[in-house]
């Protein structure tokens, strides 16, 4: 099985989490992903604990199904490589800053020349043009300047870290799939290809679907617990009697029903169907003691079979062993390469025609080198070569 993507090959000059994760998801679906990495300047990601076996366990799992170019793109030997491999890789992902690339030699325009169906793909924190393009940033940063943070949170606390990289994963890595698959649709037609400028703030910009609709529509401007669904009502989490949290978003009129019966409380259905704010203030409240006079196991129990859309807030091994996580085959084995396997979270897209099984983990640093300078014609003389001058590892 080679999977709906076995046709593209792809060039991967990312590192961390954006282009990794894009570029995860393609080789998932049978793309063949080749990542070129610095052999002086580590990808951070590789040495990110916790380790497995002296493994960085994010590394293994972002990286697996790619292989290991380790090329020293400063030494023109090496951009010889690249302009060989060019030749049949007809999507290149990379994630430096504007104007890296192109100091290179291997920016757009150059390798456009070499392959005119190439799909350039360009993830930054803040995009090719204005005035922040070459600043430098994180996720927390993105979703800040994006105006998501500004009502996300608690009014007396203010903004929330979040405990995932959204701007990353939701702004770059999957707008920046999105766009690739977009622009390869494109190249069935045109025959040829074009560079994708993904800016995470832009993509997360993109994100404010309702708030910024508001604002921008009705002039509405958006604060921490002054909206529906941003704790402004009911819907919200609740602590239980142990200190364990139960989520609760019972909007419609039969879940609000089957929620406050559940509780022994069917008066309190009325308030959930106000929209004053007083009255969803009331009903918060009296749902919080309800909540607080029972155990989290309890309320997991009251709820099993209560189809009112209230869900326990589960830790990461839970969830992992969760019947519906697990009916759902999100866990698999991936090989280590030493007769071994290690568990990783599975490719969550359900194709009718299956996917390939997972063939790796994270390669080790340079670890297919000299098996795609063979591809190329390369003779184990001139690889010998190139590595006793450093131009590989």
């Amino acid at each position: 099985m080679q999977g709906p993507l076995a046709s593209l090959k792809v060039l991967d000059f990312s590192t961390l989490l954006p282009g990794p994760f894009a570029s995860l998801l393609l080789a998932d679906m049978g793309a063949e992903v080749l990542r070129i990495e610095s052999p002086t300047r580590m990808d951070l990601l590789r040495v990110l604990p916790p380790h497995d076996q002296g493994i960085s366990a994010s590394h293994a799992y972002l990286n697996r199904n790619k292989r290991s170019l380790a090329l020293d793109l400063k030494q023109p030997a090496a951009l010889e490589v690249v302009k060989q491999l060019m030749q049949d890789h007809d999507i290149l992902l990379e994630q430096f800053r504007p104007g890296v690339m192109e100091r290179l030699g291997l920016g757009y325009e150059a390798l456009k020349a070499i392959n005119p169906r190439l799909i350039y793909v360009s993830i930054t924190g803040y995009g090719q043009t204005g005035p922040y393009k070459d600043r430098a940033g994180h996720d927390l940063n993105y979703l800040a300047l994006a105006g998501l943070a500004s009502y996300t949170g608690r009014a007396d606390s203010g903004p929330l870290p979040l405990g995932f990289q959204a701007a990353d994963i939701a702004g770059g890595s999957l707008h920046g799939v999105i766009g690739l698959l977009a622009a390869v649709i494109a190249r069935q037609q045109s025959g040829q290809g074009q560079h994708l400028d993904v800016s995470m703030t832009d993509c997360v910009f993109s994100l404010n679907a309702m708030a910024g609709a508001g604002y921008l529509a009705c002039g509405v401007e958006p604060g921490c617990e002054e909206q529906m669904l941003n704790g402004g009502s009911f819907y919200d989490y609740y602590r239980s009697r142990d200190g364990r949290w139960m989520s609760v978003g019972s909007l419609e009129p039969n879940f609000m029903q089957q929620l406050c019966a559940a509780l022994g409380r069917p008066e309190l259905a009325a308030l959930g169907l106000s929209p004053k704010a007083e009255q969803q203030q009331a009903l918060k409240q009296a749902l919080q003691i309800e909540f607080e006079k029972r155990d989290f196991s309890d309320l997991c129990a009251l709820f099993a079979d209560v189809d009112a859309c209230v869900e326990p807030v589960l830790s990461v091994a839970e969830a992992v062993a969760h019947p519906q996580l697990r009916a759902r085959e999100l866990v698999t084995q991936v090989p280590r390469g030493d007769g071994s396997s290690q568990a990783q979270m599975a490719c969550p897209l359900k194709f009718s025609e299956g996917l390939p099984q997972p063939r790796h983990i994270g390669a080790t640093l340079g670890a297919h080198t000299r098996q795609v300078l063979s591809e190329l014609g390369y003779s184990e003389q001139r690889i010998d070569e190139l590595r006793r001058t450093k131009v590989i590892l």
